[in-house]
């Protein structure tokens, strides 16, 4: 029998994969869930067990919280990365992660073919197809959902009719959860007008009162949050998701172009990634230099699009990642922040590295480092070569 790794999440179009190889098409199929921070250890269990039930070879499931973060979370935190200044990359970062692993893992099953169950409308099967692509190009892709275009109807039929015993009812609202945020689709995000209900949100709003929080970076990187230090940045991220969840801050909807060039809307909560983004971005406007700043805006926005379009294999993104990692080496302090219901504001930063020094002058006060006719010469050379157009035009 021909093996097939497929990745599998349990749901509808995944259980219906498993289902139709392994019946219809006579494969061997290996199913494979990756947790990017999305299940908890029960989820997981039932995955497994359903997965059985469907009569898969084997199951894997791989812990890629960790792996996640340093592969991509950590950059995505460097270069202050917001889809269109709005959208962490919750799932488009997070999916990428997924299609590396399921790869590694057809690579080492020696698999004849890898199978996803993406629809033909989004992201997430140029993703997949591209990564598999590249690094296990001998395999065959499959897609049953896509190529034979199933309706939700037709595969809860099928599934019917092999004896399948699952919750076949159609929630709601999609939820997508993950490290690094979660994303939320409903009738809502259909169309362009309308913003998604209370009751649509994953993370009620629990919390009222304002909260002081201190988030400290070495590197770049969370550490600590209110003096409680983590072995582990993952650790940092999850606290202050628990810590900030509840005020409904990091609720969005996201209105981007997607890969396959149609547009689409998305909701989203992600408290933690957009508290660390505008924390991490407060900092280092005090440590780094203008040119620094200005080079990461530009190479962290290509970063963040490209990323999006799933070229993480691309080499230039580790040239970028190199460039993002060289500029965290004095992004060392703390940042004071404010939470409030749906909300929060930015209250400053200590930091060893603070550029904003008052032995150098105060903005706006008092020069200490420099004097008025220091001033003089370089705002006449500063202007030197615009003066001398005007001179040379005779303009006004």
């Amino acid at each position: 029998m021909k093996k097939v790794v497929l990745g599998f999440s349990g749901g509808l179009d995944t259980s219906y994969c498993a289902k139709y190889l392994s019946e219809d098409k006579g494969y061997e199929v290996h199913s494979i869930v990756v947790n990017t921070g999305g299940f908890t250890d029960d989820e997981l269990r039932r995955i497994e067990a359903h997965a059985y039930r469907l009569g898969v070879a084997s199951h894997t499931a791989v812990d890629a919280v960790r792996g996640y973060y340093e592969r991509i979370v950590r950059y995505l935190i460097f270069g202050n990365v917001l889809k269109n200044n709005t959208y962490p990359l919750s799932v488009s970062a997070e999916r990428l992660s997924q299609a590396l692993h399921i790869a590694e893992h057809a690579q080492q099953l020696k698999a004849d073919a890898v199978a996803h169950g993406s629809t033909g409308a989004g992201n997430d099967q140029v993703r997949f197809d591209m990564i598999f692509h590249i690094m296990i190009p001998q395999a065959e892709i499959i897609t049953p959902i896509r190529d034979m275009r199933l309706s939700r109807e037709a595969e809860i039929a099928y599934l019917k009719s092999k004896g399948v015993e699952m919750a076949f009812e159609k929630a709601a609202y999609s939820i997508n959860k993950g490290l690094w945020g979660t994303s939320v689709g409903g009738r809502e995000t259909l169309h362009s007008n309308g913003f998604l209900p209370e009751d649509a949100w994953p993370t009620p709003v629990t919390r009222h009162e304002p909260t002081d929080v201190k988030i400290s970076f070495r590197n770049g990187e969370p550490v600590a949050v209110n003096d409680t230090a983590f072995e582990h940045p993952v650790q940092a991220i999850q606290y202050l998701q628990e810590l900030a969840g509840g005020y409904g801050i990091g609720r969005d909807i996201h209105v981007g172009d997607t890969i396959i060039g149609i547009k689409g809307r998305v909701g989203f909560e992600a408290a933690a990634p957009l508290l660390l983004i505008k924390a991490h971005h407060a900092l280092e406007k005090h440590v780094l230099t203008k040119w620094q700043l200005s080079w990461k805006d530009t190479l962290a926005q290509f970063y963040g699009n490209w990323l999006h379009e799933g070229q993480i294999l691309d080499p230039v993104m580790r040239d970028i990642e190199a460039f993002l990692e060289s500029s965290q080496q004095n992004v060392s302090g703390d940042v004071f922040i404010q939470l409030l219901p749906h909300r929060f504001q930015i209250n400053g930063i200590e930091s060893p590295h603070d550029l904003m020094s008052n032995r150098f002058g105060s903005y706006g006060e008092m020069n200490t480092g420099w004097s008025g006719e220091d001033v003089r010469g370089f705002s006449k050379i500063f202007g030197n070569q615009t003066a001398i157009y005007h001179a040379v035009n005779h303009e006004d």
